[in-house]
């Protein structure tokens, strides 16, 4: 099994570069990875430089359609998780879903996991959260039977949009702002064991089943900044500023930077109130949950991983 093609459609992101590093760990070797980021499919081919990796965009059909010839798995990866434009969320969370499982059937892959997400029974009413519905549902609806696991926040190594971009921004600022009161309880899930259910997906062949992949500690936001500063050293003065004054300095930032690091409506599915079920993933996967306090000295700590920063 572990000579066999394992392929990663948008595997240069977050979960995408665990992913590799912790397969390569348990001896996979035959890894492709399909992306359109190329400065973070350059990391990745600097720091894994035994796999396979192309340039890809997954919502064309191209030449990336070959690799599914003969491949054993496919883990559904990609996704546009933030930005302002509508249509860039609808190419790259449901056009290229739509051609990933045609080619899946096409080539007769046997075995698939999809990455979908924990918002799809959010309250939260934005770009991300309808496409990533719709993208769930395509995927249910195809007939390929495979697990759909539905992680919560994540952070880990080569985090460059979450938990990973508030802790350089925290090096680089003297004052680091939180809306409001901070009490915005979240449900962090460390990459790490994420990626360790996704492999044991793949080595005991589930082939079924709606999984709420949710942190299994709660914390609010204002605490995982203090963890974070703790784990990092960083120096910057933690702040409490209005609500709305936050809300409109991203929405200024917004007008100035195409691919802002947070939105409005990233701000508000923060404040939504929104609480995941935790299920006994450790006892259905065989997969022990990392304590959020260790798993955050790993994040910011390690020596192998911990100073590799991926693109925004």
């Amino acid at each position: 099994m572990k000579e066999k093609r394992i392929i990663l459609p948008g595997g240069a992101g977050l979960v995408g570069q665990n992913l590799v590093a912790r397969l390569k760990a348990k001896g996979y070797s035959n890894i492709v990875v399909l992306d359109k980021h190329r400065a973070n499919l350059a990391v990745l081919k600097e720091v894994q430089p035994d796999i396979t990796v192309e340039y890809a965009d997954l919502a064309e059909p191209g030449d990336w359609q070959r690799y599914f010839q003969d491949a054993e798995v496919v883990v559904m990866l990609q996704a546009q998780i933030g930005g302002n434009d509508y249509q860039e969320f609808v190419r790259n969370n449901v056009d290229a879903t739509r051609l990933i499982l045609d080619a899946v059937k096409a080539n007769n892959v046997p075995y698939l996991v999809h990455i979908s997400s924990s918002v799809v029974e959010s309250v939260a009413d934005d770009f991300y959260t309808k496409t990533k519905i719709d993208q769930e549902l395509m995927v249910l609806e195809s007939g390929i039977p495979c697990p759909v696991l539905r992680p919560t926040l994540m952070f880990g190594w080569f985090d460059r949009k979450h938990l990973g971009w508030l802790s350089r921004f925290m090096k680089k600022v003297p004052v680091f702002p939180i809306p409001g009161h901070g009490r915005y309880m979240r449900q962090p899930l460390y990459v790490g064991d994420f990626c360790n259910i996704i492999i044991s997906c793949i080595e005991n062949k589930i082939t079924e089943g709606v999984y709420n992949i949710s942190g299994h500690e709660k914390v609010d936001y204002i605490d995982m900044i203090r963890e974070i500063k703790n784990a990092t050293g960083a120096r910057a003065l933690i702040i409490k500023i209005p609500y709305g004054l936050f809300y409109s300095l991203i929405w200024v930032w917004g007008l100035f930077d195409k691919n802002p690091p947070f939105t409005t409506q990233q701000l508000a599915a923060l404040s939504a109130k929104d609480e995941f079920e935790v299920i006994d993933w450790p006892g259905i996967f065989g997969v022990p949950y990392t304590p959020f306090a260790k798993a955050i000295n790993e994040t910011f700590n390690d020596p192998a991983y911990s100073k590799v920063v991926l693109e925004f």
